[in-house]
């Protein structure tokens, strides 16, 4: 059963994700797409930590992870 506090930890979790979506509908700057990925991994750290049960947290996050890694390489050519 979630407990409040999981269930705060998710919604956190799908407003970052709006915001993100968001963020890619306006073609806004890799760099305010990276603060928001880096947030969704942070988001996603702290629901797995209060509910570690989650069924697919772990690869959700390893997958967020390795999107955050691509992300970061492209910001990084683009800059040069």
């Amino acid at each position: 059963m979630a407990t409040v506090a999981s269930m705060d930890e998710a919604r956190a979790v799908l407003h970052r994700l709006d915001r993100i979506e968001e963020l890619e509908r306006r073609d806004a700057p890799a760099g305010d797409l990276l603060v928001e990925l880096r947030g969704l991994v942070s988001d996603a750290e702290a629901w797995l930590r209060v509910e570690p049960e989650t069924h697919g947290a772990v690869e959700a996050l390893a997958d967020c992870r390795g999107a955050l890694k691509v992300d970061e390489q492209e910001v990084a050519l683009l800059a040069r």
